[in-house]
């Protein structure tokens, strides 16, 4: 794992870039059309230098496609052949902790040195499909035991060891803890794991659980030091007005949670001025304030202060993008200002 240097200043070309894939379906489109999407953005976005490449469990939502995550990581991986690929994340509680063991040793087997394990303790999903996947609501509480269990499966084998991950054990898979609040950036911060953080949903948070892992980070077998990836709703296009248009996708999803909708497939892009009243429009914008959008120039400046504000070691890109080839282009804008192009 590298470590963060204090002695180069952060900005837009000195910190890694990486993607977050939700694996969006949009309207008038199928659960197989966004993950044929994932895997073309994938390859695009090895091709640009993005770092890693991450996709996130969640559960009975139609515009999400990734639910089984280790799966579609499976998926990404065998079509790529350099970028990390991993989870943002694994609900930990969703799982046992043998299951996790295997699955992500055996994507570890398959693809050596490439796999990431991120890991998270929300349910990813509404309380009712909560319950039909724990079964048992209390596995939230018991996180760190669970973790602790994970570990047990991916040391060697103890002699006389009863139960063990095959393949699992033995592998040297990193393991990041992800928040949206500060619980986790202490857990992650007491084991010496890297912490990834949700600011693009949770930007209340963003500082506060930052101070928190690096006041409570004690030097590991897997760190010396914090490492740090913060998450980002980012969107960029070739004028600012584009980059507006195109975002307002995703503020019709955050808008439709306000309105206390059902989860929907990702709806194309609009005048958000015809759609939304003023408390709404404040209470989205109030959620999405740590978005970045703009032109290369716009978005460069607001990039550049998002990385001093969080003095992040690494940058985890969202783009919620209704067209793909317009979506491909984000990130391609996005990669070629990371190489200074």
């Amino acid at each position: 794992m590298t470590t963060s240097n204090a002695t180069v200043k952060k900005q837009l070309g000195t910190v890694p870039l990486s993607v977050l894939d939700l694996a969006p379906v949009v309207i008038g489109a199928t659960a197989a059309d966004a993950l044929r999407n994932s895997l073309d953005l994938a390859q695009h976005t090895e091709k640009w230098g993005f770092n890693r490449y991450w996709l996130a469990e969640h559960h009975n939502m139609p515009g999400i496609a990734s639910s089984a995550t280790a799966v579609v990581i499976g998926h990404i991986a065998g079509g790529t052949s350099t970028i990390r690929v991993g989870s943002g994340g694994i609900m930990l509680p969703n799982h046992s902790p043998l299951v996790i063991a295997e699955q992500f040793g055996t994507l570890e087997s398959l693809y050596p040195g490439r796999i990431d394990l991120g890991l998270g303790r929300a349910p990813g999903s509404d309380r009712l499909t909560a319950m039909a996947l724990r079964r048992d609501l209390s596995h939230g509480e018991n996180f760190s035991d669970q973790l602790d269990e994970l570990f047990h499966y991916f040391s060697e084998a103890a002699p006389g060891q009863q139960v063990r991950a095959v393949p699992g054990e033995g592998l040297n898979i990193p393991i990041w803890l992800l928040g949206s609040s500060d619980f986790s950036a202490r857990l992650a911060g007491q084991l010496g794991l890297p912490f990834a953080f949700a600011s693009h949903f949770s930007p209340d948070y963003t500082l506060p659980a930052l101070h928190a892992y690096h006041s409570s980070f004690v030097p590991s077998p897997f760190l010396d030091k914090p490492y740090t990836m913060v998450g980002v709703n980012a969107i960029a296009a070739d004028t600012d007005e584009r980059a507006a248009y195109l975002a307002s996708s995703m503020q019709q999803q955050f808008l439709n949670i306000i309105r206390g909708g059902a989860p929907s497939q990702i709806k194309p892009p609009v005048d958000m001025e015809t759609v939304w009243s003023e408390y709404e429009k404040a209470a989205v914008q109030k959620t999405l304030r740590s978005s970045i959008t703009g032109s290369p120039d716009t978005f460069r400046v607001k990039m550049n202060k998002f990385i001093a504000k969080t003095q992040a070691d690494e940058v985890i890109i969202n783009s919620t993008v209704f067209d793909h080839q317009e979506r491909l282009r984000s990130y391609e804008i996005i990669g070629q200002m990371a190489k200074g192009s």
